[in-house]
């Protein structure tokens, strides 16, 4: 056993060093021919270890980002050899079939509709078939979406937090030359083209990753019933290029029921200015008429409401998640500095407001503390003014 553990090790601090290599300017295939000379096998979570300690060791998460392509061009062939597809793959319904499913799907789009889109418009000029072959191609948001809400809060619970932010990271990209590209081809600019094939090359590469990377690390780490929580919440996030699936059960459903809520003699909560039953409490805050957010003071996500208006996509699996893991690489220091800013006293709240379509989207953050003013959290409220911004006048009386 010993000999196993100092032979992994040997082999996830070879794996670190070529990937610091790769940094330090070295070629592709330098690190290759290297690569070869040392092993011929990887597996998903020596990639995984290696890069966490990158990153740890101080290497910007964005260094890492940056090399991920080329991390995946050297090490491809080697983790094909002994990464086979998981059982669960292969079960309609599961969450890994369900990945794997949009994957194809995404594949036959690029291949048979947003190719030859791009050809005719390389020839004529029309941009009707680009632009719309290129918003079907941007439902990839509801498959990242789902990834960086579902799957990477499980991982993160495990202690496995570099290669979802390298991921979310590349997502981000992906998306910024979705939105490039869509808005160049109606402008009726090539340069969209070369947007769209280095998109394509990065879905390219991001579909293996989450095949031959991501998925057999979940495979190793996560429950059943973990799965089926994922499962349970996948239809509100959405689905990429294919039909919802079908309903899928964990082997132990009996270990994935919910326990009831405890409460006060099972019944009200009692607070300084009257008392509610859980169900009203869950149903006022649902009912409010803006998304609200609650950050512990050791800052997890402690609490969500699920408003019918509800601006961005949250999940069950974010309960218990950092909050520096909830947010992109890129945005991340925002958030970091907020939170600091707020726990330390320095603000009581901070405000944004962005458009986002036919919405303009007005995001608060509150210091929540106590009656001696000791900080508690963060509460996050979401709502979209757009409506409110076009009243009026004065109304008096009630609608008919």
């Amino acid at each position: 056993m010993s000999q196993e553990i100092n032979n992994r090790e040997y082999r996830k601090n070879v794996i670190k060093g070529l990937l610091q290599k790769l940094h330090d300017g070295q070629t592709v295939d330098d690190v290759k021919q290297e690569f070869g000379a040392a092993f011929s096998g990887v597996s998903a979570s020596e990639i995984s270890e290696a890069e966490q300690a990158l990153i740890s060791e101080g290497m910007p998460v964005s260094e890492v980002q940056r090399l991920c392509d080329v991390h995946s061009a050297v090490f491809k062939g080697s983790i094909e050899e002994i990464q086979k597809p998981a059982d669960n793959a292969e079960v309609p319904g599961h969450p890994a079939h369900t990945l794997m499913a949009e994957n194809r799907a995404l594949e036959q789009l690029m291949a048979e509709q947003l190719r030859p889109a791009m050809e005719k418009f390389s020839t004529s000029g029309s941009a009707t078939e680009l632009t719309h072959a290129i918003e079907k191609l941007r439902e990839i948001d509801r498959h990242y979406l789902r990834k960086e809400n579902l799957l990477f809060p499980y991982l993160e619970q495990y202690g496995i937090t570099a290669p979802p932010k390298v991921m979310w990271g590349v997502d981000d990209e992906i998306r910024a030359l979705l939105k490039e590209a869509v808005a160049l081809a109606a402008a009726g600019d090539k340069l969209a083209v070369e947007k769209l094939e280095d998109a394509m090359a990065r879905i390219d590469e991001m579909i293996f990753k989450e095949e031959h990377i991501l998925l057999p690390m979940l495979e190793e780490t996560l429950s059943q019933s973990e799965w089926q929580k994922i499962a349970a919440e996948s239809d509100e996030l959405g689905y990429c290029l294919i039909p919802q699936p079908p309903a899928w059960h964990a082997v132990e459903p009996a270990a994935v029921q919910a326990a009831p809520p405890v409460t006060p003699n099972g019944a009200d909560v009692t607070l300084p200015t009257g008392f509610l039953s859980l169900q009203e409490l869950t149903h006022l805050f649902n009912t409010l008429p803006v998304d609200i957010t609650f950050v512990g003071k050791d800052d997890t996500v402690r609490y969500f409401s699920q408003s019918a208006e509800r601006v961005f996509p949250r999940t069950k699996a974010i309960i218990g998640r950092e909050v520096s893991n909830c947010h992109p690489p890129a945005s991340v220091h925002i958030v970091e500095d907020i939170v600091a800013d707020l726990k330390s006293g320095k603000k009581d709240h901070e405000d944004f407001w962005i458009k986002m379509g036919d919405k303009y989207i007005y995001i608060r953050y509150f210091a929540v503390r106590d009656e001696q003013g000791d900080y508690l959290g963060v509460l996050e409220v979401t709502q979209n003014i757009a409506p409110i911004q076009q009243i009026s006048g004065e109304k008096r009386l009630v609608s008919e």
